[in-house]
């Protein structure tokens, strides 16, 4: 039986759970959520899912929301396929959970606020604001110049294999590489631009990437 998930393909969350999907091998069915028309807070859907985000999964009767709790039971669930993302030993576990934190709180809130100044306002007819801009990009430069010298030190985040922590960057970094204009902030670090240019390289992201149509 194939996993549904809820949300639109092109949604950065669901990317998270739809390329750990492809990295698995697992068959997935793809239930589109309009959120321009404001289907995440329709009732119906409120009952998948109470605070009215995406996406959503269901599995057979087991139904799961918030994107990084989905893609480590996936990890864990199909442990013996495909690449392991979450590590062999309790300390390359725990690596992992580490920098899936950092991506979480020190990371993805910052490009969340970019996507809303830059996108989703102006989208509604606001005017973004460029200084809340400006200071995002000024904190993701401190945070990528801790990447580089992380990934000096190893091939990737959590060590020297792809794992979760790689996995759950992927949707972030590339809206800042392509709609955000904000590339240089990868290419001006040897060691982070070539982590981007590994990970961004795999096939089940190269694949997600083709359905997602960009």
């Amino acid at each position: 039986m194939a996993v549904k998930v809820y949300g639109p393909v092109r949604a950065a969350c669901p990317q998270r759970v739809l390329v750990c999907l492809l990295e698995k091998d697992v068959e997935f069915e793809i239930v589109h959520v309009d959120l321009d028309q404001g289907d995440q807070k329709r009732p119906e859907f409120l009952l998948r899912q109470p605070f009215g985000q995406v996406p959503v999964v269901e599995d057979g009767d087991f139904r799961l929301f918030e994107s990084r709790a989905i893609v480590r039971y996936y990890a864990a669930k199909y442990a013996n396929c495909g690449p392991n993302l979450l590590g062999t030993t309790l300390e390359e576990r725990a690596t992992v959970d580490q920098w899936l934190e950092v991506e979480a709180h020190n990371f993805n809130y910052l490009v969340y606020t970019l996507v809303l100044q830059l996108m989703v306002l102006p989208c509604m007819g606001q005017p973004g604001d460029l200084a809340l801009v400006h200071s995002c990009e000024r904190k993701l430069e401190v945070v990528f110049d801790i990447y580089e010298n992380r990934l000096s030190k190893s091939k990737y985040l959590a060590g020297d294999w792809f794992s979760l922590a790689d996995l759950s960057h992927l949707p972030s970094i590339r809206f800042l590489m392509n709609e955000a204009k904000l590339g240089h902030l990868v290419k001006e670090r040897k060691h982070v631009n070539r982590w981007w240019e590994e990970i961004s390289g795999r096939p089940a992201w190269k694949k997600l990437m083709k359905l997602a149509d960009y």
